[in-house]
């Protein structure tokens, strides 16, 4: 006979550890292996057979994990955006919670320990397709996959993205729960086989092959991280000039490191220039001049403000002596940031609304940015995505498949102050390295900053609120990994198997007693 599940107040304590265990996952500190822990604790609290019960269970989990891990949101906003934004991704975990009651409830399921872990792993990577793509867009923010930009299980996004990897480390959570359970019952066996289970599972990332070597030549970089005047909230870039004189300054600094024409491009993080250069005189011959004299194209960060209204998150490449000659525009503004959904009805909880006075329109253009590279005698494509669009897996995605040759994410982290988002974000620029098999840059106004190889090792890095410069070679790469080849697929098969799971669990439930159904298995 099972174990009967803990008492009511002991599983919401699980809960609550299991969550916090799973936010220390992420950065900063990062201890990866605790997302198996933390997830083995959910699954461990959400043994009894009540769909309001695990709701519950799973909004303690996910309140525990998320309202610690974005507290960079409070920074930003303050405490209602911030309580607003953890209740709203805990409530996916709670939806979770209820799900899994119902698909348990399957004959097959509940009688069978290896189903309940095909049928946890669909529903979870499920629920976190969903979390990312609604409502406003999404916030994939805190997919278990994003904790493991360390581990040897990162290898995994090279083969099927991150929803395979956070499916993998879902999985071992399971995995590690059923051994304690098994362990529990004296059944040497079943604990045996889920340990042996999780081991091949670890043992399988190694044998992935992660290549960084180049296939099409080598791109020599520069980036500047110029830094801001003063870290803080939305408004700290009230000094718009100073942000582009220090840019300027870095600029000129890497002719310390490189002589001038030495470099192919020079990088410049979101808001480098937060003054349109394309109508103000004077951006533009700062930017130019800066050009001019390290010899090279700019990929500067700015704004765009069209006559119709509104403002694009625009990357354009600076050509010295030319001006503009491509650009990108940001395709998934940040809701609540960028742009106000429901602008009346918000401001009555909070006046920060009004903080964005105009709001952002997304881009139309997948992320692909031509560079007329002179010394390799042909145009080399970079894949550009700016800020938050390195958690949405299509656009990153498709900057690759449109011909990106290597990757560069271009940030502003100065109105997050010193919490951990920057080195969030840079798990999650290493995981698409490695997704896409593409050398990366993080280039930032306050840091972090990072040149990041196509295996997902940093190659060098900077610090929080200094005015840095990195210099670079990067290797250019076109083949496309497998990841990057099923595109989509194996999200959609993972949300059609987790609705999939819920009927027949919903049906199986029908068909039975409710007595006939143990808390667990």
């Amino acid at each position: 006979m099972p174990y009967p599940p803990p008492a009511r107040w002991a599983t919401l304590l699980l809960a609550g550890a299991g969550g916090w265990l799973t936010r220390m996952a992420f950065p900063d500190p990062g201890w990866w292996g605790a997302a198996f822990a933390g997830t083995a604790l959910l699954y461990l609290a959400l043994r009894r057979d009540s769909a309001r019960w695990n709701a519950l269970v799973g909004l303690v989990w996910g309140l525990a994990c998320f309202a610690p891990m974005i507290t960079w949101a409070y920074e930003a906003v303050g405490p209602v955006p911030w309580a607003a934004l953890s209740v709203l991704e805990a409530s996916y975990v709670a939806l979770f919670g209820a799900a899994w009651a119902w698909a348990r409830r399957g004959h097959a399921v509940w009688r069978s320990g290896a189903w309940q872990l095909v049928v946890f792993v669909v529903l979870w990577v499920g629920v976190e397709e969903l979390r990312g793509a609604w409502p406003f867009g999404g916030f994939p923010w805190g997919r278990l996959a994003f904790s493991q930009a360390d581990s040897p299980l990162a290898a995994y996004t090279w083969l099927g993205g991150t929803p395979l990897l956070s499916a993998v480390v879902a999985a071992l959570g399971v995995l590690l729960a059923r051994a304690l359970l098994a362990a529990r019952r004296v059944a040497a066996g079943r604990t045996v086989g889920a340990l042996a289970a999780a081991a091949g599972l670890v043992v399988g990332a190694l044998l992935v092959p992660l290549e960084t070597g180049a296939e099409a030549g080598t791109l020599r970089t520069g980036a500047v991280q110029g830094n801001v005047p003063e870290p803080g909230r939305l408004d700290a870039f009230g000094q718009r000039r100073q942000v582009l004189d220090n840019h300027v300054a870095g600029t000129r600094a890497l002719l310390d490191r490189v002589a001038p024409g030495e470099l192919d491009v020079v990088l410049w993080p979101e808001n480098g220039s937060d003054i349109d250069p394309q109508v103000d005189a004077e951006a533009a011959g700062l930017i130019d001049a800066a050009a001019r004299d390290v010899g090279a194209p700019m990929l500067v960060g700015t704004v765009e403000y069209p006559e119709s209204g509104g403002r694009y998150n625009t990357a354009v490449m600076w050509q010295p002596g030319t001006g503009v000659v491509a650009t990108y525009s940001k395709q998934r503004p940040a809701p609540f940031a960028e742009y106000i959904p429901m602008r009346g009805f918000v401001r009555h909880f909070s006046s920060a609304v009004d903080l964005v006075t105009r709001d952002m329109i997304p881009g139309t253009e997948p992320g692909v940015v031509p560079l007329a590279s002179e010394r390799l005698g042909r145009t080399v494509l970079i894949g550009d995505v700016i800020c938050f669009e390195v958690a949405y897996d299509g656009i990153v995605r498709e900057a690759v498949r449109e011909g990106g040759e290597v990757l560069v994410v271009q940030t502003n982290n100065a109105s997050f102050g010193w919490t951990d988002e920057s080195t969030q974000q840079l798990a999650m620029s290493r995981l698409r390295a490695i997704e896409h098999g593409r050398a990366t840059v993080q280039i930032s106004t306050v840091g972090v900053s990072a040149v990041i190889a196509p295996n997902g090792a940093v190659v060098q890095s900077t610090e929080l609120f200094t005015a840095a410069q990195l210099v670079a070679t990067l290797p250019l790469r076109t083949s496309l990994t497998p990841a990057t080849r099923l595109g989509e697929w194996p999200a959609w098969v993972a949300d059609a198997l987790a609705v999939c799971v819920v009927v027949a669990g919903a049906v199986g439930a029908y068909r039975m007693r409710r007595d006939e159904r143990p808390d667990a298995a």
